[in-house]
């Protein structure tokens, strides 16, 4: 067991806003945080305009794959952050549940992409001052 808080992202497909989110939190908080994510229906890959997104600030999720949600990743994680996913997501005792209500860029180009890439950054800077982790960039 850590002593350094672990955070799940969880969406639909786990190939656009989670892979996102969990490209920013491992980029700003590096090993301080262990990160997750998964998706309820895992995709076939990672939303190539995601990637694309990413990559314009200099963080490359594309070596990133869509992961089945399990409840062993659930238990294990300390805050779950959930990104549209419903009631998909399993809920256990004694976690802190976020829900992020953002668009989901399944099918749009890297420039209907950038705004919710933002979106995803100004929230984990905002989570990782919540859990007191200084983020190096």
């Amino acid at each position: 067991m850590s002593d350094r808080p672990s955070v799940l992202f969880v969406c639909v497909h786990n190939a656009g806003r989670s892979q996102m989110a969990a490209g920013w939190l491992r980029h700003l908080a590096g090993d301080a945080v262990e990160v997750r994510s998964a998706g309820s229906v895992p995709g076939d890959q990672v939303n190539p305009s995601a990637v694309a997104a990413m990559a314009e600030v200099g963080i490359d999720i594309s070596d990133q794959r869509p992961k089945v949600l399990t409840t062993d990743a659930v238990e294990a994680s300390d805050v779950v952050i959930t990104m549209g996913c419903g009631d998909a997501c399993p809920v256990f005792p004694g976690k802190r549940y976020l829900d992020w209500a953002l668009e989901d860029p399944a099918g749009k180009g890297v420039e209907s992409v950038r705004p919710i890439r933002d979106e995803i950054e100004t929230r984990i800077r905002g989570l990782l001052t919540e859990l007191q982790v200084p983020t190096g960039r």
